[in-house]
């Protein structure tokens, strides 16, 4: 069960985050009131939500679940493979800090973003990719097994994360695209396959029993309801034009 939540507030500067999608610049505002029903949904559900202000020398830093991983009583301080947003790390230590007992910090060489980092009970699957190179995950593997939890690497193809194909909706069942099906270390679950038009709903969050989808994917709602959890949708197109989904938005623990 989770329990709190940190966000970062969307910057003025927020068109100039990095982005592959084509789908056009997002617009501020309607970005803001979309980060604002999701912070209103994760309250709804049972979260104390840390509400960080907005910081305009980082485009992307509303994304704040790249720069660190959090789970009991440990949080790590990633580094963000996209050099404009390594500082971003100097903005999340002191909230880590006060959080967690344990605090660790991924060190040069090693990348590490966290929408690459996916939990399923006591078993950390990273991606390996663009932003997290492997390093990165070799460090974290070095401190989660300090902590009894194991990690596996996972080969990624085209996606920008690990996260953007697949999640984790607890009691075994991953919500995920045919592509990331396709990878064996994944055989073991019982599988959601999102429609490859509806690939970008693959990126949805279990909260307590619930699973938060962004709007706009009725063939992935029905799946997900048919599998026994209740539905939450949150409009997520201006995160969308920036390659960010929902558990982008949000440190969870």
């Amino acid at each position: 069960m989770f329990k709190k939540a940190i966000v970062r507030k969307p910057c003025p500067n927020l068109a100039s985050g990095i982005t592959t999608s084509n789908l056009g610049k997002p617009d501020y505002h309607k970005a803001l009131l979309q980060h604002a029903r999701y912070v209103d949904a994760l309250k709804d559900l049972g979260l104390e939500v840390d509400v960080l202000e907005a910081d305009n020398r980082f485009p992307d830093s509303v994304f704040v679940e790249d720069v660190a991983v959090c789970i009991g009583n440990l949080g790590v301080i990633t580094r963000p493979g996209a050099g404009s947003r390594r500082d971003e790390i100097t903005l999340i230590k002191e909230v880590i800090s006060s959080n967690f007992d344990h605090v660790e910090s991924i060190k040069e060489p090693g990348t590490l973003e966290g929408g690459d980092v996916m939990m399923a009970d006591n078993t950390f699957y990273v991606g390996l990719s663009d932003r997290t190179n492997k390093p990165g995950i070799d460090q974290f593997r070095n401190i989660m097994k300090e902590f009894n939890y194991s990690v596996h690497q996972v080969p990624l193809g085209d996606i920008l994360h690990l996260k953007t194909g697949i999640s984790y909706l607890e009691d075994n069942n991953l919500l995920l695209t045919a592509e990331m099906n396709e990878i064996d270390l994944f055989s073991s679950f019982n599988k959601i396959i999102v429609p490859d038009e509806e690939a970008y709903a693959a990126n949805s969050i279990w909260i307590n029993g619930t699973v938060v989808i962004p709007a706009g994917f009725p063939v992935t709602k029905q799946k997900i309801e048919a599998a026994g959890y209740k539905t939450v949708q949150i409009e997520m197109t201006e995160f969308e034009k920036l390659d960010g989904g929902l558990s982008c938005l949000s440190l969870r623990f």
